[in-house]
């Protein structure tokens, strides 16, 4: 993460001679980006990019509504934009301005948060299962999430810092939706999160590939790229798709309502959208595009890798996550709990 906070930083500064007619300001989750991709932005439009991160939807939901920094674009992920457009919080999308939608894979537009994705765009997609190290655990006695509480992976486990990702393992523990709206349901997920205090070495959004690569944590949940990078300096690490479901997730590109440079923000979302880009994120992020046209495009082992891209066996109880509407105060408030 240093290393691509100082890559951002050089890339920025090396730039600063460019005559600058616009700014853009590019709000985006830990390592979510090739910062090569900035560059040739900025070469190609004349636009600078000030680049920040953040670890959650929840901290974007705070950033956008603190009044806490100014920003054009943002990456929150899907059923989180449903929740941004009820409270006003996003612009609507000006197509006319992004030929490159028609490169998108229709199945992935049209969710339930945007269903005319008047407000988003995907940028990725993915899912989240379990990592298992095989040098400390044999990863076959690793099939489901309640394999997590097993008390010999005491003080080895991670766990991601993001509430309804983590939520969803103990609800379908239960054997419930991991966006169900029940009180008692959402309460017993939580007592049974709590339960697995003790195995839980870290709750990390961050830096969750370096934990496991560099062998601080033997099993937990992660995000399917970064079990993908991780694996690449660790490999005795396996992904595993849990029997009682995986999370499925997409991450969106959004226009807040206080942004400034609205021209510049439609005009990175199509340079995303073009193909070669489209295969430049996926290869650098380890993550899925929704770029039809950029598949045919991607190296063997990126397209060929059943990490990142499942089998449809590995997606049969898959779930995406949704907005709940008001029963969102529940899981905050036992998030709060959890957490503390």
């Amino acid at each position: 993460m240093r290393e691509f906070r100082a890559l951002t930083a050089a890339l920025l500064l090396g730039l600063s001679h460019l005559a600058w007619g616009e700014e853009l300001n590019f709000f985006n989750w830990a390592e979510y980006m090739d910062p090569s991709i900035l560059e040739d932005f900025t070469r190609e439009t004349g636009i600078k990019v000030n680049y920040t991160l953040y670890e959650s939807n929840e901290e974007l939901y705070e950033k956008l509504t603190s009044g806490d920094g100014s920003y054009d674009l943002a990456v929150p992920s899907t059923y989180y934009v449903g929740k941004l457009t009820r409270e006003n919080l996003l612009l609507p999308l000006d197509k006319t301005k992004l030929p490159g939608l028609n490169n998108l894979y229709r199945a992935l537009l049209g969710k339930s948060a945007d269903p005319s994705n008047k407000y988003s765009v995907p940028y990725l997609w993915g899912t989240t299962g379990i990592v298992v190290d095989a040098k400390v655990i044999d990863p076959g006695k690793v099939k489901r999430w309640s394999d997590l509480w097993n008390k010999q992976y005491r003080g080895k486990v991670l766990m991601l810092d993001e509430m309804r990702e983590v939520f969803h393992v103990g609800l379908r523990a239960l054997g419930y939706s991991s966006n169900s709206p029940e009180p008692a349901e959402i309460r017993a997920a939580a007592k049974m999160l709590a339960s697995l205090a003790p195995n839980v070495k870290a709750w990390d959004s961050e830096t969750p590939q370096a934990r496991f690569a560099k062998g601080e944590v033997a099993i937990g949940m992660l995000w399917n790229g970064e079990a993908y990078k991780a694996s690449k300096a660790n490999p005795n690490l396996h992904y595993i798709y849990p029997e009682e479901g995986a999370v499925m997730w997409m991450d969106t590109l959004v226009i807040p309502s206080t942004a400034r440079n609205i021209d510049a923000a439609h005009k990175m979302i199509d340079f995303l959208l073009r193909p070669d880009i489209a295969v430049r994120l996926s290869v650098a992020t380890g993550y899925a595009t929704p770029n039809k046209a950029a598949i045919r495009k991607l190296p063997d082992d990126i397209r060929n890798n059943t990490t990142i891209y499942p089998p449809e066996s590995a997606l049969e109880k898959a779930e995406f996550i949704y907005d709940v509407g008001t029963s969102a105060a529940l899981y905050e408030e036992a998030w709060t709990q959890l957490r503390k």
